[in-house]
């Protein structure tokens, strides 16, 4: 057992609605920014006009890696900077960063657009190490037990449906009135009322550690190295959100290819997060009961390998991929607060946010090989391979599972009960 909540009606200890109120609330701002990007990231950029030319399918490729191959390059660094100076000055960095990346896209200068998806690349590994390892840092400052840890998780992600469902919505309507360009400059408000929030709101917290200088990358190696938790922590994180990403990629030609014709992606994205929630939902109702977190996880794994496979063969029949798709987004509704806690028990605040985007460059590598080699692979390869990283994380996240119970004396047979 992980230590979530056993049941709805347990008070918590004072301060903790608190906690969670002040990191929710900013958490979800931030992500709503995040969200109203995405759906119009590519018509942004192939709506430039650079040098007379319109902007080409392989420059808009080319601007895609910058911001990643950035995330990647530079996470570990940018994360010892969080652990060293600040979780919340890495927040408020974020917002800052993304600002410039958004308000970028108004202009028709290549140096500036290159320069915002430098900014973005940053402001993304600031994302997902920041807020969670300034919440992680709170959690364990005042002592509150790791069950609402693992309740506050649940709503971040939960909530996040809902953000990233209003998020298109809001999006259509800003990229009608303004043009592509229009969700990009609607971010900018979330995210300085997010930005706000966190200066007024949260305390500054940073790891412990014994130099002036904060924590080094070498030492966090040294510590993910030491610790076979740890590395299966990193191998689940690194394959899924890698299969994840490839599949952010390959969902819309695979339905045009299905279809054969015009494809509401609107309709399409709002189910995808309907699924995403109705995961994240599943993540809390099983905590509330119980169940191991690393079983659970293990069991969402296999299932989300599982469903790829079906979108990887079944690529013919419109019903097979669509509920395919569904199955694996409600994986990921339940995958963020299963990571989230699984982090949260078994990486050392200490080098928490180094490590985090440790794990991203084994991801950013699975990603941009995949990426720069999709002419060759095709959308059925693509996904192919995004089914090949699902089945490796569903073994690491077994083998994690089976290493914590025979450490903590095989409490597993439970744990599994709890989570089917």
């Amino acid at each position: 057992r992980d230590g979530s909540p056993e049941s709805a009606s347990e008070p918590p200890p004072p301060g903790v609605r608190s906690l969670q109120a002040r990191f929710l609330i900013v958490f979800w701002l931030m992500r709503m920014s995040d969200w109203l990007q995405g759906p119009y990231f590519y018509e942004v950029y192939a709506s430039k006009i650079i040098g007379g030319n319109p902007v080409s399918l392989d420059m808009v490729s080319k601007l895609f890696l910058i911001g990643f191959g950035t995330t990647g390059l530079l996470g570990p660094s940018v994360g010892r900077l969080v652990d060293s100076k600040g979780r919340k000055a890495g927040t408020l960095m974020f917002a800052a960063l993304y600002t410039i990346g958004a308000l970028s896209v108004r202009s028709n200068l290549l140096w500036l657009l290159v320069l915002g998806r430098l900014a973005g690349g940053i402001g993304t590994s600031l994302l997902f190490s920041a807020p969670e390892s300034w919440l992680v840092g709170e959690h364990s400052r005042k002592g509150f037990d790791g069950k609402w840890l693992g309740q506050t998780f649940g709503w971040a992600y939960a909530g996040d449906s809902f953000v990233a469902i209003a998020a298109g919505q809001l999006a259509a309507l800003a990229a009608v009135s303004r043009g592509p360009a229009g969700p990009f400059e609607v971010s900018v408000g979330f995210l300085a009322a997010g930005a706000l929030i966190a200066l007024l709101k949260w305390k500054e917290n940073v790891a412990p550690s014994d130099t002036k200088e904060g924590p080094t990358i070498s030492e966090a190696v040294k510590v993910m190295v030491s610790d076979r938790k740890i590395m299966l922590v990193g191998a689940v994180q690194a394959l899924f959100e890698g299969a994840m990403y490839i599949f952010v990629l390959q969902w819309p030609p695979s339905l045009i290819a299905v279809v054969n014709g015009s494809v509401p992606f609107g309709k399409v994205f709002s189910c995808f997060m309907a699924s995403c929630l109705l995961g994240s939902t599943l993540f809390s109702a099983l905590a509330k009961r119980g169940a191991q977190v690393e079983a659970m996880t293990a069991l969402m794994l296999v299932s989300a390998a599982a469903s790829m496979g079906v979108a990887t063969v079944g690529g013919s029949s419109l019903a097979a991929v669509l509920a395919a798709f569904f199955v694996f987004e409600a994986c990921v509704g339940m995958y963020f607060p299963s990571i989230g806690t699984i982090r949260s028990k078994h990486l050392p605040d200490s080098h928490r946010s180094v490590i985090v985007n440790l794990f991203g460059v084994p991801l950013n590598l699975i990603v941009v090989s995949v990426f720069l080699s999709i002419k060759k692979l095709g959308v059925s390869g693509a996904l192919a391979c995004s089914t090949v990283a699902l089945s490796l994380a569903a073994v690491s996240s077994i083998l994690l599972y089976f290493t914590v119970n025979r450490e903590d004396g095989g409490d597993g047979g439970k744990a599994v009960e709890a989570a089917a």
